[in-house]
Protein backbone atom coordinates (compact mmCIF):
# COMPACT_ATOMS: atom_id res chain seq x y z
CA UNK A 1 0.00 0.00 0.00
CA UNK A 2 1.35 3.44 -0.91
CA UNK A 3 2.18 6.08 1.67
CA UNK A 4 -0.62 8.38 0.44
CA UNK A 5 -3.19 5.57 0.70
CA UNK A 6 -2.10 4.76 4.26
CA UNK A 7 -2.36 8.44 5.21
CA UNK A 8 -5.86 8.70 3.71
CA UNK A 9 -7.12 5.56 5.46
CA UNK A 10 -5.59 6.63 8.76
CA UNK A 11 -7.11 10.10 8.37
CA UNK A 12 -10.53 8.57 7.73
CA UNK A 13 -10.18 6.48 10.92
CA UNK A 14 -8.92 9.24 13.21
CA UNK A 15 -11.14 12.13 12.01
CA UNK A 16 -14.33 11.01 13.82
CA UNK A 17 -12.29 10.31 16.97
CA UNK A 18 -10.70 13.75 16.96
CA UNK A 19 -13.96 15.51 16.12
CA UNK A 20 -15.72 13.52 18.87
CA UNK A 21 -13.46 15.24 21.37
CA UNK A 22 -14.11 18.63 19.75
CA UNK A 23 -10.54 18.86 18.44
CA UNK A 24 -9.20 19.63 14.97
CA UNK A 25 -7.20 17.14 12.91
CA UNK A 26 -4.33 19.18 11.49
CA UNK A 27 -2.46 16.50 9.55
CA UNK A 28 -1.64 12.81 9.24
CA UNK A 29 1.68 11.61 7.86
CA UNK A 30 3.27 8.22 7.31
CA UNK A 31 7.03 8.65 7.01
CA UNK A 32 10.18 6.59 7.23
CA UNK A 33 12.97 7.95 9.41
CA UNK A 34 16.08 5.81 9.46
CA UNK A 35 14.87 2.23 9.61
CA UNK A 36 11.57 3.07 11.37
CA UNK A 37 8.15 3.95 9.97
CA UNK A 38 6.04 6.54 11.83
CA UNK A 39 2.32 7.18 11.59
CA UNK A 40 1.92 10.69 13.01
CA UNK A 41 -1.32 12.52 13.64
CA UNK A 42 -1.34 16.17 14.64
CA UNK A 43 -4.32 17.51 16.55
CA UNK A 44 -5.20 20.93 17.94
CA UNK A 45 -7.85 22.93 19.75
CA UNK A 46 -8.24 26.55 20.82
CA UNK A 47 -5.86 27.13 23.69
CA UNK A 48 -3.68 24.21 22.63
CA UNK A 49 -3.61 20.45 22.98
CA UNK A 50 -2.48 18.76 26.18
CA UNK A 51 -0.69 15.46 26.71
CA UNK A 52 -3.92 14.07 28.18
CA UNK A 53 -5.77 15.06 24.98
CA UNK A 54 -3.17 13.27 22.86
CA UNK A 55 -3.32 10.19 25.08
CA UNK A 56 -7.13 10.00 24.91
CA UNK A 57 -7.13 10.18 21.10
CA UNK A 58 -4.15 7.82 20.85
CA UNK A 59 -5.83 5.02 22.84
CA UNK A 60 -8.96 4.97 20.70
CA UNK A 61 -7.03 5.42 17.44
CA UNK A 62 -4.65 2.58 18.34
CA UNK A 63 -7.59 0.23 18.87
CA UNK A 64 -9.10 1.25 15.52
CA UNK A 65 -5.78 0.69 13.74
CA UNK A 66 -5.53 -2.78 15.32
CA UNK A 67 -9.07 -3.62 14.15
CA UNK A 68 -8.46 -2.44 10.57
CA UNK A 69 -4.87 -3.77 10.35
CA UNK A 70 -4.14 -2.25 6.92
CA UNK A 71 -0.48 -1.27 7.43
CA UNK A 72 1.93 -4.08 6.55
CA UNK A 73 5.10 -2.49 7.96
CA UNK A 74 5.94 -2.29 11.63
CA UNK A 75 5.43 1.35 12.66
CA UNK A 76 5.38 3.73 15.58
CA UNK A 77 2.10 5.61 16.07
CA UNK A 78 2.21 9.14 17.51
CA UNK A 79 -0.52 11.67 18.27
CA UNK A 80 0.73 15.15 19.09
CA UNK A 81 0.32 18.89 18.81
CA UNK A 82 1.47 20.55 15.58
CA UNK A 83 3.71 22.76 17.75
CA UNK A 84 4.39 26.48 17.66
CA UNK A 85 6.06 26.45 14.25
CA UNK A 86 3.15 24.68 12.65
CA UNK A 87 3.58 23.77 8.98
CA UNK A 88 1.03 25.16 6.51
CA UNK A 89 -0.11 22.42 4.13
CA UNK A 90 -3.84 22.63 3.61
CA UNK A 91 -6.14 25.44 2.54
CA UNK A 92 -7.50 25.74 6.09
CA UNK A 93 -3.94 26.31 7.38
CA UNK A 94 -3.49 29.26 5.01
CA UNK A 95 -6.90 30.70 5.90
CA UNK A 96 -6.11 30.48 9.63
CA UNK A 97 -2.66 32.02 9.16
CA UNK A 98 -3.45 34.95 6.86
CA UNK A 99 -1.90 38.07 8.34
CA UNK A 100 0.49 36.03 10.51
CA UNK A 101 4.27 36.03 10.20
CA UNK A 102 5.53 32.91 8.42
CA UNK A 103 8.86 31.46 7.38
CA UNK A 104 9.45 30.04 3.90
CA UNK A 105 12.29 27.70 3.01
CA UNK A 106 12.80 27.10 -0.71
CA UNK A 107 14.37 24.06 -2.39
CA UNK A 108 16.98 26.20 -4.12
CA UNK A 109 18.38 29.71 -3.77
CA UNK A 110 16.03 32.49 -4.83
CA UNK A 111 16.80 36.12 -5.53
CA UNK A 112 14.58 39.19 -5.29
CA UNK A 113 15.58 42.56 -6.78
CA UNK A 114 15.32 44.31 -3.41
CA UNK A 115 17.61 41.84 -1.56
CA UNK A 116 21.34 41.49 -1.92
CA UNK A 117 22.30 37.95 -2.89
CA UNK A 118 20.37 34.73 -2.96
CA UNK A 119 18.79 32.79 -0.11
CA UNK A 120 16.65 29.77 0.68
CA UNK A 121 15.18 31.31 3.84
CA UNK A 122 12.60 34.10 3.87
CA UNK A 123 10.06 35.48 6.32
CA UNK A 124 7.17 37.88 6.18
CA UNK A 125 3.46 38.29 6.74
CA UNK A 126 1.25 35.90 4.78
CA UNK A 127 -0.77 38.18 2.50
CA UNK A 128 -2.25 35.88 -0.13
CA UNK A 129 -2.11 32.46 -1.77
CA UNK A 130 -3.78 30.54 -4.52
CA UNK A 131 -3.42 27.13 -6.13
CA UNK A 132 0.05 27.95 -7.48
CA UNK A 133 1.60 30.79 -5.43
CA UNK A 134 2.13 32.19 -1.94
CA UNK A 135 2.64 35.93 -1.34
CA UNK A 136 4.37 37.45 1.68
CA UNK A 137 5.16 41.01 2.67
CA UNK A 138 8.50 41.49 4.43
CA UNK A 139 9.24 44.00 7.20
CA UNK A 140 10.21 46.67 4.64
CA UNK A 141 6.93 46.44 2.73
CA UNK A 142 8.39 44.39 -0.14
CA UNK A 143 6.21 41.75 -1.79
CA UNK A 144 7.70 38.25 -2.06
CA UNK A 145 5.94 35.82 -4.39
CA UNK A 146 6.82 32.13 -4.39
CA UNK A 147 5.47 29.34 -6.53
CA UNK A 148 4.31 26.43 -4.40
CA UNK A 149 6.63 24.14 -6.39
CA UNK A 150 9.69 26.03 -5.15
CA UNK A 151 8.63 25.96 -1.46
CA UNK A 152 10.18 23.14 0.58
CA UNK A 153 8.29 24.18 3.73
CA UNK A 154 6.19 27.08 4.96
CA UNK A 155 5.50 27.39 8.66
CA UNK A 156 4.33 29.87 11.28
CA UNK A 157 7.25 31.94 12.54
CA UNK A 158 8.15 31.41 16.17
CA UNK A 159 9.13 34.65 17.88
CA UNK A 160 10.44 34.92 21.40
Amino acid sequence: MKTEEIEKRAEALITPIVEGFGFELVDVEYVKEGSDWYLRSYIDKPGGITIDDCEAVSRIFSDKLDEEDFIDDAYIMEVSSPGLGRVLKKEKDFVRSKGEKVEVKTYSNKEFDFYKGKSKDFSGVLKDWDEDTVTLEDGSGNTLVFTKKEIAVIRLAVEF
